[in-house]
């Protein structure tokens, strides 16, 4: 029960006063004991609560996903594996795995989507992990999604061939490794906000995606913002957000 009907029920006499402020102080939150799932973020924040599946059991995964189905929230768990999915699979038959992504997915019903949509760029076919996460977020945030992948800046004419979807998109999300220039080059070519995505893609001397990481944050091209290395996640919570400003 949400906050008003609580009160409703008061006032019509259904409830005591000891059971309406016991039901008051236990909103926004469902404790489980191992986990807390905040069932407000939604409404407080514009982004709901969303599973990290990456350090759980997949018995816990599972127990989450289930609390969070049957008390009618949507779900997306991300950094998950086989064995995650197929426990999940018994308490939500119809649930969505990204193998690519390692995203779980279900949402109770679709919302109707704005032609606004958000471009994912991935500069390379090795970087693909990562932008599909972020792509899987985004259309979970209920997003107008397209992807444009392997234009890295080794070859960079192929970026050209799809310029005119990613100069028309609300913002940009360039997803790379290695050096991490093409956020840089994307930025200095466009009139939105860019989001780079440094990923952990490279040789030895990317340093697990730090270079990467700096050269984004170095970037002398203004509007371009990062998020942390392999964050796909992170970078569609944003995009989300500014698409729907």
């Amino acid at each position: 029960m949400d906050y008003q009907t609580i009160l409703e029920k008061y006032k019509a006499g259904a409830l005591n006063l000891d059971e309406a402020m016991s039901q008051l102080s236990n909103q926004g939150s469902e404790d489980m004991g191992f986990a807390n799932i905040d069932t407000e973020r939604q409404k407080r924040t514009g982004i709901p609560e969303v599973i990290y599946a990456s350090g759980k059991t997949t018995e816990q995964v599972k127990l989450i996903v289930e609390r969070m189905y049957h008390k009618g929230m949507d779900i997306l768990a991300t950094r998950v594996n086989d064995d995650m999915y197929e426990a999940v699979k018994t308490v939500v038959p119809n649930a969505i795995y990204n193998v690519l992504a390692r995203t779980i997915t279900y949402k109770h019903k679709e919302e109707i989507l704005t032609d606004d949509y958000i471009a994912i760029i991935s500069a390379g076919t090795s970087d693909l992990p990562v932008a599909e996460e972020a792509a899987e977020t985004a259309r979970f945030l209920n997003n107008k999604v397209i992807t444009i992948y392997d234009v890295g800046v080794a070859g960079i004419h192929r970026l050209f061939h799809k310029w005119d979807v990613i100069r028309n998109a609300r913002v940009i999300i360039v997803v790379a490794g290695m050096e991490g220039a093409l956020a840089s080059v994307v930025g200095g070519l466009v009139d939105k906000p860019v989001i780079g995505v440094p990923t952990s893609v490279g040789y030895g001397a990317s340093f697990q995606g730090i270079s990467a990481l700096l050269s984004m944050l170095n970037s002398c091209a203004s509007g371009v913002s990062v998020v942390n290395i392999d964050n796909g996640f992170g970078a569609a919570c944003q995009a989300s957000l500014i698409n729907k400003l």
